[in-house]
């Protein structure tokens, strides 16, 4: 059985106001429920994290300014998800431990786990931008470090934006290795150094991805094995985002986790997945893609074949929603 973490906060938490998908989490969840009910999957509500493990990845007065409310308009504007809710704070620490507790959970007891949101990739040490507050990846990272005694993480970021925050956390800290697939002509449009950027032209496609992305991991294998993988699964790749561009398909997608899931499994390291974006539209093709992940991340745990079948290139190129 694989545990996720997931709070109805993810949703509750925004405004329906805001410029966000917010109801992916919830949507994501209902489609998952079969699983829960088939024992595949359980399900666990975070606590907040505690404000001091925030500062292993943040500055101090970052963190304090957003916690007291007290985060200029210029800070707020780069961050976006306004209007800002009342819940703000408690939904960032719910969704940042969200990450945390499955790290701890796959470092305790290996496999796969998952936070059914996360995946911050945007938020620096100082400030946050592009709908990302706190980055729960750096977080999870340290907080990995700091009580589990990794030495190596490899944060693999297939979200079709660059993992700006993370890269700039992370640069020059070869205990944390940063490794971005992304649109080249996307946001960020400053981007920042990952150990490993490989960016894509517009429209890349199915075959092209999927060919780097096997070349890429075949090479990352010969690199110092990891403890730990940090999977962000942005699914804003696909052809119907609003915000993607590169054009691949639900099965390029799938054929993109199976490819992860095996390299994994082939290093033996635990894995953490993370939602990453979605702004499909409809919503519903990016919230089938995020419960694919999910779905091929318990089969991955159960040894079965994360594609039910499919390795490598998609056998066929169709888009429509289940």
């Amino acid at each position: 059985m694989m545990p996720l973490w997931y709070s109805p906060i993810y949703t509750d938490g925004l405004d329906p106001e805001a410029r966000f998908p917010r109801l992916r989490y919830r949507i994501v969840r209902e489609g998952l429920e079969a699983a829960r009910v088939s024992g595949a999957i359980c399900f666990h509500d975070p606590d907040p994290l505690p404000v001091e493990d925030l500062l292993l990845a943040h500055d101090s007065c970052y963190v304090e300014a957003f916690l007291s409310g007290k985060l200029d308009e210029a800070a707020m504007r780069r961050i976006g998800l306004r209007p800002w809710t009342e819940n703000i704070v408690a939904r960032t620490l719910k969704l940042t431990n969200g990450t945390v507790l499955a790290t701890r959970h796959v470092l305790e007891h290996g496999g796969v786990s998952g936070n059914v949101g996360g995946g911050t990739h945007h938020a620096y040490r100082d400030f946050g931008s592009g709908y990302c507050i706190f980055n729960d990846l750096a977080v999870a990272a340290r907080i990995a470090q700091r009580d589990h005694g990794v030495t190596r993480v490899l944060v693999l970021d297939l979200d079709v934006h660059q993992g700006d925050g993370t890269a700039a956390i992370f640069e020059n800290d070869p205990s944390v290795r940063t490794v971005s697939f992304h649109c080249g002509k996307n946001f960020p449009f400053r981007k920042m150094n990952s150990d490993l950027d490989v960016p894509f032209p517009p429209e890349t496609g199915d075959e092209r991805f999927l060919e780097t992305l096997e070349r890429i991991l075949q090479s990352e294998a010969g690199n110092p094995r990891p403890d730990l993988i940090l999977f962000q699964a942005g699914v804003d790749a696909h052809q119907n985002d609003s915000l993607g561009f590169l054009k691949l398909t639900h099965d390029g997608l799938r054929a993109r986790n199976s490819l992860v899931f095996d390299f994994a499994s082939a290093l033996g390291v635990p894995v953490v997945v993370t939602m990453g974006g979605g702004y499909g539209e409809p919503i519903e093709h990016s919230t089938r893609a995020h419960i694919d992940v999910f779905h091929q991340a318990a089969h991955h745990l159960d040894g079965g074949d994360a594609t039910s079948g499919k390795t490598g290139k998609p056998a066929t190129a169709s888009a429509a929603p289940a």
